[in-house]
């Protein structure tokens, strides 16, 4: 078992100290107001794996009303698992504790020493004799037996990075809709789970699918799908979405984060869509694409 502090870079933070918040570029400046990708969340899992898994919970403090007065200390983690953007830490007695990050959720890993917070963001607190993980602004927490999990995530496609990745699975699943855009397809997380905004963009441009082109009507389906598990695949191990093969800043994607900037293929301004501006869809179902190169 590992006895150094566990290292997440999805965004800088003072030593001895980690943090789980993604951070994406949009309309060319950073904030972390975007539900994370798949790899983001796979990256907090095993963080959370290796802090946790194989020790017995010394202090579980549940800052939700519904599970304030759970306690699951004494029982040893076996796993911390993601299931497309779900996290689940699963102990020894059957027992699964289910979080979501949504936009603001984050994980801190902390020495166990160092007193728990008071911060009134926190949702959760899990520590063992060695680290201790907080959970701040989760969108849910809840307990389950491990037994019940599949009725949180039954629903979702086949994982992205997960042992269950069928691509074959997941375009049936995309084919079932034809009507649909495209990009709302592959945002659907019961069509295959992991995909958020920054690949969702990035994957349609390499394609050179539009975001609005009906899903019924791109023919590589089953390349696109490919081609979507290995760029996380490519990224889980390391901070940032790099989609380009370019890991200097600025130059990490083709067109995410790049509004008005020219086409790194064919010199047409990337244009930048928010339906939320115009109070139509949610905001996460902001669209980056270059109009000469996808149709």
């Amino acid at each position: 078992m590992p006895t150094s502090a566990p290292c997440i870079r999805a965004c800088s933070d003072r030593f001895g100290e980690v943090s789980a918040r993604p951070r994406n570029c949009v309309g060319g400046g950073c904030h972390t107001g975007r539900v994370p990708e798949g790899d983001v969340v796979w990256r907090v899992a095993r963080q959370l794996d290796l802090a946790l898994a194989g020790r017995v919970l010394t202090r579980t403090d549940f800052r939700v009303p519904r599970f304030a007065a759970a306690d699951l200390t004494g029982q040893t983690v076996t796993a911390v698992r993601s299931r497309g953007k779900h996290l689940l830490v699963r102990t020894g007695a059957g027992q699964s504790i289910h979080s979501h990050l949504k936009m603001d959720g984050s994980w801190r890993i902390r020495p166990a020493g160092k007193p728990p917070p008071r911060d009134y963001r926190v949702r959760l607190v899990l520590a063992n004799p060695q680290w201790q993980a907080v959970g701040s602004l989760l969108s849910l927490v809840e307990v389950l037996p491990t037994s019940d999990e599949d009725r949180l995530t039954g629903h979702l496609g086949p994982d992205l990075l997960g042992p269950d990745w069928d691509a074959a699975e997941a375009v049936r699943r995309l084919r079932q809709n034809p009507d649909r855009p495209a990009g709302e397809a592959l945002l659907d997380q019961r069509n295959l789970a992991g995909i958020g905004n920054v690949y969702k963009s990035e994957l349609l441009f390499l394609r050179g699918v539009s975001p609005w082109r009906p899903i019924g009507e791109v023919a590589s389906l089953d390349a696109m799908a490919s081609l979507a598990q290995r760029l996380l695949e490519a990224n889980k191990n390391r901070s940032g979405h790099i989609t380009t093969g370019n890991l200097r800043r600025g130059q990490q994607h083709w067109v995410y984060g790049r509004t008005g900037q020219p086409c790194r293929r064919c010199g047409t301004p990337i244009l930048f869509h928010d339906p939320g501006i115009s109070g139509g869809a949610p905001k996460d179902r902001i669209t980056f694409w270059c109009p000469s190169c996808q149709r």
